[in-house]
């Protein structure tokens, strides 16, 4: 079956298309299960903090695993570490949505996120090995669309489930989609070939998890515990441990989970610094603007997603045109003013007041998603494009934990900032009037962003200092 498949003119586009489904289905289901956690606290008897787990976990274990994922997509086979993505999370979905108690729930989830590392880690690595090097920047565009979809279509088709079905829905959902996806595996994904017999490194994946899982819970508890308290502070430690002693690992043995020797290559490295910059600083706008949106102008929770749909919308446009100029004319001119598209709407989603138009908010929108899809395919092709092919499923690894990564660090450095400068411009006042709590919270809500300017405009000096076409290190 796979042989006839391999002879048609459009194979290459099948491939395309199982790996976009993994694509669409881990993005979706990331954002799709925000919209569950009211109902979810309500229906397994348990509280917010509690509850937060569910989002939490699954972030912490795909953000720790991609390295690992990626490694053993080389090692193993990207097949057969995808096919294995699609069946861990479509049995972790099937679990989480039979769940009745709180614990198994996360439980599950934790098996879900495994799943979805596998797919997030290698999805880049199997387009990148089975399209020509002159059609990267287009088909990786065309990833960035799927996942603009996914996240975009989340939040609603989670409103609609809970609202219609029950929470369980939001998990049943991704049955036959994952079904889907593990039998195009089986029957499109062309066999690897000329895989090496390495070991696996276990225990520098374990060190570097610890690290990640440690650095992830201070970002994500710092301002609720405090950031000079024992438990913050003891987790940086541990997690700065952690990473001295996986580098120190990770040079020592013959076939190392991560070759650090990858970093030497500049174009590889500022792709994914510009990367993480960019998500941090799409993040700080992602984090804040809805609650300016709700608590600030009043806006019902529909007109909220309306709003904020103008950026996925203007990225999926923007994402295949982007990387298809970039086959052409390289990388930098594209990514440099991406984020500084990127920059320019952040500024204008800041300087946003109680007073400000529906048209001031979408425009703030949907220059940032112009910007963010200009800048992203031709990213994602150069930091590919930048290793030698047996790197592959590493260097997609590497790219997806900087995204992810960026998440996390945007979401707690705007809540961090927006909360220290709101107790800041309350402090003294011991019963706030309702204008001085508003005042207070545009206060911290414009320092935040202002500091998602910053960081996108590093990033944009960080990918106009980049090589002008990647080429491929030896290591």
């Amino acid at each position: 079956m796979q042989e006839k498949l391999q002879q048609l003119s459009f194979y290459k586009w099948l491939i395309f298309g199982v790996v976009g489904t993994g694509s669409f289905m881990a993005t979706m289901t990331s954002s799709i299960v925000n919209v569950g956690l009211p109902p979810i606290t309500a229906a397994l008897h348990t509280d917010i903090p509690t509850a937060q787990w569910v989002v939490t976990a699954y972030l912490l274990v795909i953000t720790s695993l991609l390295p690992l994922m990626g490694r053993l997509g080389d090692v193993l086979g990207r097949r057969k570490v995808y096919g294995y993505g699609f069946i861990g999370f479509t049995a972790g979905s099937l679990l989480c949505g039979l769940a009745n108690s709180i614990g198994l729930l996360i439980g599950f989830r934790v098996l879900q996120a495994v799943g979805a590392s596998a797919l997030m880690a290698n999805a880049m690595a199997i387009v990148t090995s089975n399209f020509p090097p002159q059609e990267r920047g287009k088909v990786l565009g065309m990833i960035g669309t799927i996942v603009a979809l996914g996240s975009l279509s989340g939040p609603g088709l989670g409103g609609v489930l809970v609202e219609h079905v029950g929470w369980h829905a939001i998990f049943f959902v991704n049955l036959p989609v994952g079904l889907l996806g593990f039998i195009g595996v089986y029957l499109v994904l062309p066999f690897d070939r000329d895989m090496r017999r390495e070991t696996i490194d276990y225990s520098g994946a374990a060190l570097f998890t610890a690290a990640m899982v440690g650095f992830l819970l201070a970002l994500s508890y710092g301002t609720e515990w405090g950031w000079l308290s024992v438990n913050t502070l003891g987790c940086i430690g541990f997690a700065v441990a952690s990473f001295l002693v996986f580098v120190a690992q990770e040079r020592k043995v013959e076939h190392p989970m991560l070759e650090l020797s990858i970093f030497r290559n500049w174009a590889f490295t500022a792709g994914n610094l510009a990367g993480a910059l960019s998500f941090t600083a799409m993040f700080t706008s992602t984090m804040l603007l809805p609650y300016f949106l709700h608590d600030v102008l009043s806006y019902s929770p529909a007109k909220t997603g309306l709003i904020m749909s103008a950026f996925p919308l203007m990225m999926a446009i923007t994402a295949p045109l982007s990387g298809s100029l970039s086959d052409k004319v390289g990388p930098g001119i594209l990514t440099t003013a991406g984020l500084g598209l990127m920059a320019s709407g952040l500024l204008i989603t800041a300087k946003l007041s109680s007073g400000s138009s529906l048209l001031a908010i979408m425009a703030g929108q949907a220059l940032m998603g112009l910007g963010n899809g200009m800048f992203q395919s031709p990213n994602n092709s150069s930091v590919m494009s930048a290793v030698a092919p047996r790197y592959l499923g590493v260097a997609s690894g590497v790219n997806a934990l900087a995204r992810n990564f960026g998440m996390v660090c945007g979401t707690a450095l705007s809540v961090s900032i927006l909360e220290y400068r709101r107790a800041a411009s309350l402090s003294g006042i011991s019963q706030p009037t309702p204008a001085e709590q508003t005042l207070a919270f545009m206060t911290g809500y414009h320092d935040a962003l202002l500091v998602g300017v910053f960081l996108a405009v590093i990033g944009s000096l960080v990918s106009f200092n980049r090589p002008r076409k990647a080429v491929p290190g030896r290591t």
